[in-house]
């Protein structure tokens, strides 16, 4: 069953999680008041809406009350984001996703209701960081306080065997959960099939771990 979503801040980030979303096959709705944004995605997601968060009435005639996700994308206007937030948790949205500039405005959203907020540029900072400081790992994504998912490309020395012979999560606490090759993800990897230098593997892990994965 297709999800619905709403989008509301058609900026570089909003129209990037539309587009993206609308490429899953999610019916998206998105909202801005800005007439050039909203135009340029109305072929493309389900219904694009030019709307002033602030407003009320115009709200309300969104019907998001059958969405099954909110993205809350706007960041120019802390009192539009703010309202955005009640709006939807007012609305019964299940999940609100929330874009937030600085470390008061995500408290903030996360009190009127967002369950999940994101400093954008924070976190590409600190994933560029991570990515100088340890070649071998490639993306990197917080799973909770301690438990992290992790793309690394593979050591030398575990070309041509196999994850079973490797037995990563009794030997290093590591648990594969896929390989990336060439562009394809194969989830739960044959544990039998021997590992080429040119794949990457998906792996959750431990913080505590993680200094483990990098040295080897």
């Amino acid at each position: 069953m297709k999800k619905s979503i709403v989008v509301f801040g058609l900026g570089q980030y909003g129209k990037s999680i539309a587009l993206e979303l609308t490429n899953a096959g999610a019916d998206v709705l998105a909202v801005d008041n800005n007439k050039e944004r909203v135009n340029e995605l109305s072929d493309i997601v389900t219904c694009s809406v030019i709307a002033d968060v602030c407003d009320t009435e115009s709200m309300q005639t969104l019907g998001i009350s059958n969405m099954d996700a909110a993205v809350i994308a706007i960041t120019q206007s802390l009192d539009a984001s703010i309202m955005a937030t009640i709006f939807c948790k007012d609305a019964g949205v299940p999940y609100i996703f929330a874009k937030a500039k600085d470390t008061i405005h995500t408290k903030i959203l996360y009190k009127v209701g967002a369950d999940k907020v994101v400093i954008p540029e924070h976190e590409s900072g600190i994933r560029a960081a991570r990515q100088l400081l340890t070649g071998n790992i490639l993306d990197f994504v917080e799973l909770s306080d301690t438990i992290r998912m992790i793309e690394i490309t593979i050591r030398p020395e575990w070309v041509g065997q196999t994850l079973r012979e490797l037995n990563l999560r009794q030997k290093e606490n590591i648990n594969v959960v896929a390989i990336r090759s060439h562009g394809e993800i194969i989830v739960n990897p044959n544990p039998d099939h021997a590992l080429e230098a040119d794949i990457t593997l998906l792996i959750i892990v431990n913080q505590k771990d993680i200094q483990k994965v990098i040295n080897g």
